[in-house]
């Protein structure tokens, strides 16, 4: 893939959980689903400058699974494929640090 966030956005694919009922029964993907919360960042911008104009890098690196803001990022297709660009600010927190 050749995309390169700018500034501090973060490029995410988001992980799809499978929905079960209470009863433990399987939903299809027809059903309405919420965004995902959850997912592997692909690729990380090179930081945000400060006033002074240097460049103050993520904490979040590329492979890390995330927690972010259920209607923060903004959603993209490439090649047919969902992935999520969000600011750091928008991640919550990194799983399994």
């Amino acid at each position: 893939m050749n995309i390169k966030p700018l500034a501090d956005h973060i490029l995410i694919e988001p992980i799809k959980k499978e929905e079960k009922s209470q009863a433990g029964i399987l939903l299809p993907e027809t059903t309405e689903k919420e965004r995902p919360e959850e997912g592997r960042v692909i690729e990380v911008g090179p930081g945000r400058k400060n006033s002074s104009g240097k460049i103050i890098p993520l904490d979040i690196k590329k492979g890390d699974l995330v927690i972010f803001s259920k209607y923060g990022p903004t959603e993209i297709k490439i090649k047919g494929k969902e992935y999520l660009i969000a600011k750091e600010d928008d991640i919550l927190a990194i799983i399994g640090k």
